[in-house]
């Protein structure tokens, strides 16, 4: 029995068929490869350093060991197949070897694996082109296609009925109107919601992108220096004269050009100062003038003095607020007019413009408040304004004729026709001196430029802003240009605030859930747009924060 014995171990080492557990801890075929390991095994022991007495220490002789025994489990197991490897790890246990050595060998076997299987890929790819994107549903619900009605006379539902007839929607019908409703409110669908109108850039462009911004440093997140449209962010403040509300109706409101200080007059024979903190906005001084209903009352340039006049009066009274005094313009020499109401003072103080009949409008001294010189147009003046640097003149007539007079010559630059309107009622004239608006009977804004007025007989609108249906009658620029406030005194909630130079309607004003604006009669802007007021012919200057501008 022993020759058998040792018979089939050298038939087995010869042939290499056997499984055979090595010295490294591996399985092998055959016995050559261990043989060129033990080789090498030798070859690396004579290059260990020897101790001092001539013989290699211990130690270093055990880790070189582990070393090649760890090298021949890697290159014995990265030349066997995968179901060999697998069936060692569960007869003989995972062997411990270097995390390291062992990542790699396994990233070798696998991109060996990868490599012996390309050949099936192209069958592959064939046979997923055949499988469908999407599968079917399992079943279907019959109920699900029946269309729900939902009530929409519930309370949360009732500001979405267009008529009275829809008592009832459909889910398609209601998911669409309020898909609608939040685009009019967020000012269409936002930019990141289009997928169709997506800009594809080229990579020549992102290149150039990438190297723009590692070119430059700077803040990449800061806030924009110009006011963005669409949503205005903006409070509600306390009414500006809640310390002294009025019994009238409220005909001026005014910001002080140099102090945080607001005028409020009316119709009760009182004008009013407040100081303006957004709080509690206490009261300054009250001016009451006898049998005196206010219908117009400015501050003059210096913001020394306050100009007031009445409906039916030619009585100009000036309060000068330096020395409390009370001073009445009975007649003015030379001017023939039977009531003094609509008035403006130039930007520069110098002078007072008097809006008179037929046609007349005349130009006063603010200093000595004497007659300088007088101006006609054809028809009868509706309302007129200085320029920002008050050497022009923009008068409009009933007609809907917009002039333009030079106020040193007192002669007429150009003269054209507002377009599409029937009757003019207000014009404004910003203070970069780069717009003009011109505001109908029908509620159509025509915003122009204020150049091109000057040069064409027939100039073109940059925008018609058709917000209101009624009468524009009062309408102001923000003091850096970037709004222009329109109001009708012939409809409740007829305010709009205009986004410039957009011409876009701000959303958010006046908020459709609180109706607090009853028929505006007034308003103003504070000297850096940081307030916005408004007066109303229930007796109250409503007050607004704008959270844009950090100043008064």
């Amino acid at each position: 029995m022993p020759p058998e014995r040792s018979v089939v171990s050298k038939r087995g080492r010869a042939q290499g068929g056997g499984l055979r557990r090595g010295r490294g801890g591996g399985l092998g075929r055959g016995r050559g490869r261990s043989r060129e390991v033990g080789k090498s095994a030798r070859s690396v022991r004579k290059k260990i350093s020897p101790r001092p007495g001539g013989r290699p220490g211990p130690s270093t002789v055990v880790d070189e060991q582990k070393r090649l025994q760890q090298l021949h489990r890697l290159t014995l197991g990265a030349e066997k197949p995968a179901a060999e490897r697998c069936l060692e790890e569960l007869v003989f246990g995972d062997v411990a070897v270097d995390e390291e050595d062992l990542l790699l060998g396994r990233l070798r076997v696998l991109g060996d694996d990868i490599h012996e299987d390309s050949s099936d890929s192209e069958v592959e790819n064939e046979a997923r082109k055949d499988i469908p994107s999407k599968k079917k549903p399992a079943w279907v619900d019959t109920e699900d296609e029946d269309e729900e009605e939902i009530d929409m006379t519930n309370r949360f539902r009732k500001n979405m009925i267009k008529n009275a007839g829809e008592k009832k929607l459909s889910k398609d019908k209601l998911q669409k109107r309020l898909k609608d409703e939040f685009q009019h409110a967020m000012g269409g669908t936002p930019a990141w919601a289009e997928i169709s109108k997506k800009k594809i850039q080229s990579e020549d462009e992102s290149d150039e992108n990438e190297d723009d911004l590692l070119q430059r440093t700077g803040n990449f997140i800061s806030t924009s220096a110009s006011l963005p449209r669409g949503i205005l962010q903006m409070k509600s403040c306390l009414n500006a004269n809640a310390e002294r509300p009025s019994s009238a109706k409220i005909s001026s409101v005014q910001f002080h050009p140099r102090a945080q200080v607001i005028m409020v007059a009316g119709l009760d024979n009182a004008i009013s100062l407040f100081q303006v903190d957004g709080e509690t906005n206490p009261k300054i001084q009250s001016i009451y003038l006898e049998q005196f209903p206010v219908y117009r009352a400015r501050f003059s340039a210096s913001g020394e003095e306050v100009l007031a006049t009445s409906n039916l009066s030619k009585i100009l009274y000036v309060y000068d607020m330096m020395g409390g005094n009370v001073i009445p313009v009975h007649q003015v020499r030379g001017l023939k007019e039977k009531f003094v109401r609509n008035f403006e003072v130039s930007p520069d103080g110098s002078f007072l413009l008097l809006n008179g009949s037929s046609g007349y409008f005349h130009l006063l001294s603010m200093k000595t408040k004497e007659l300088i010189g007088s101006m006609k147009i054809n028809g009868k003046v509706a309302t007129s304004a200085f320029s920002s640097d008050s050497t022009k003149i923009y008068a409009s007539s009933v007609d809907g004729e917009v002039y333009i007079w030079d106020v040193n010559t007192r002669k007429c630059l150009n003269k054209f026709t507002d377009e599409g309107c029937l009757r003019g009622l207000s014009i404004a004239v910003s203070r970069n001196g780069q717009y003009v608006a011109c505001g109908s009977s029908s509620g159509v804004v025509n915003v122009y430029n204020q150049d091109t007025c000057l040069r064409e007989a027939n100039p073109k609108p940059i925008k018609a802003i058709m917000n209101l249906v009624t009468g524009v009658t009062s309408m102001a620029f923000s003091p850096t240009t970037e709004i222009l406030a329109i109001s009708s005194n012939e409809a409740n909630e007829a305010v709009r605030l205009v986004h410039l130079p957009s011409c876009t309607v701000f959303l958010n004003f006046p908020m459709n859930r609180i109706k607090q604006i009853s028929l505006a009669q007034t308003l103003d802007f504070s000297p850096r747009s940081g307030y916005f007021a408004l007066g109303n012919n229930k007796g109250k200057a409503l007050l607004y924060r704008l959270h844009h501008y950090s100043d008064f």
